[in-house]
């Protein structure tokens, strides 16, 4: 009777999750609605007390997207002010949408992976999450990884989906 082998598991296949590395944290949106008078105007001087005013520790810990819902002209300036106060509260922010933030979350994830594991070898990428991750960063994932390695695949080791074998030259 011969032994056992998990090919699986002694195959020179890198597998790459997702889940074990992409933050988790609460996102939340800061509106520069409620700080506008009737949700049209920007009082600089009103604003900037009620900025100070502001309990910033309930953005630790969470990721940060500054925008304004209203459909008000609002100042550049007023969005840059919220961010010196944000600054080294929160894990980070954008000014712009939950989307925008998201695109950042995984810019800045993605740029803390050393890519030097996975030169000229064959790689897995998961695809079965607990949480959400966003196709973008499944893609700007493939694009740090495609000129590295010698394929891609998605799925699981055992049952995967040929993305990009390198040409032989």
């Amino acid at each position: 009777m011969s032994e056992l082998v998990n090919r699986v598991a002694a195959s020179p296949i890198l597998s790459i999750n997702m889940e074990e590395f992409y933050p988790q944290e609460e996102r939340v949106l800061f509106d520069l609605k409620p700080f506008l008078f009737q949700e049209l105007i920007l009082r600089e001087k009103e604003f900037r007390q009620a900025l100070k005013e502001l309990d910033w520790e309930i953005y630790a810990d969470k990721w940060i997207a500054v925008t304004c819902t209203a459909d008000a002209i609002v100042p550049t300036w007023a969005f840059m002010l919220v961010c010196t106060y944000l600054e080294g509260k929160g894990l980070g922010y954008v000014v712009g949408s939950l989307e925008n933030l998201e695109q950042h979350i995984a810019e800045t994830t993605l740029a803390k992976i050393d890519l030097t594991e996975f030169e000229n070898r064959p790689v897995v990428v998961k695809g079965c999450s607990k949480f959400p991750i966003p196709l973008f960063a499944y893609g700007r994932l493939i694009s740090l990884l495609q000129s590295r390695t010698r394929s891609l695949m998605f799925g699981e080791p055992c049952s995967t989906v040929p993305l990009y074998k390198r040409p032989k030259v």
